[in-house]
């Protein structure tokens, strides 16, 4: 991948093949029920593809703490599994981020269900 560092579609392409590969790995090669309803909704990698920020999400609020001491457990093992999926030579460290859209999507429409309620 390094011959294409320079190219910004190559770098969201990188990107959304970490994404997958994550999600992916996080079904097939982890038995943790916590990570059962884990995914990746977005990567980010700095320019020089050494780090990348890992955005996930659940769908059971609840277990939010367990799923995070979970997903964070598995970076060395994940970064590993990535190298050998990617077939890269080097692999970026891997900065798992609670990514809370959902949550805040569903607050905003109930706020704003809530005022037109009330008009």
């Amino acid at each position: 991948m390094a011959q294409g560092r320079g190219n910004k579609f190559s770098k969201i392409k990188y990107e959304e093949r970490v994404r997958d590969e994550i999600n992916l790995a996080l079904r097939r090669d982890f038995t943790d029920p916590r990570l059962v309803n884990v995914s990746v909704t977005h990567v980010e990698l700095t320019q020089d593809y050494s780090h990348a920020k890992v955005y996930w999400d659940t769908f059971n609020v609840q277990k939010r703490g367990d799923a995070k001491e979970a997903i964070e457990a598995t970076s060395s093992r994940m970064r590993k599994i990535l190298s050998t999926k990617m077939e890269v030579r080097h692999t970026p460290e891997i900065h798992f981020i609670y990514n809370s859209q959902f949550e805040d999507e569903s607050r905003i429409s109930q706020l704003l269900n809530d005022s037109s309620d009330e008009e």
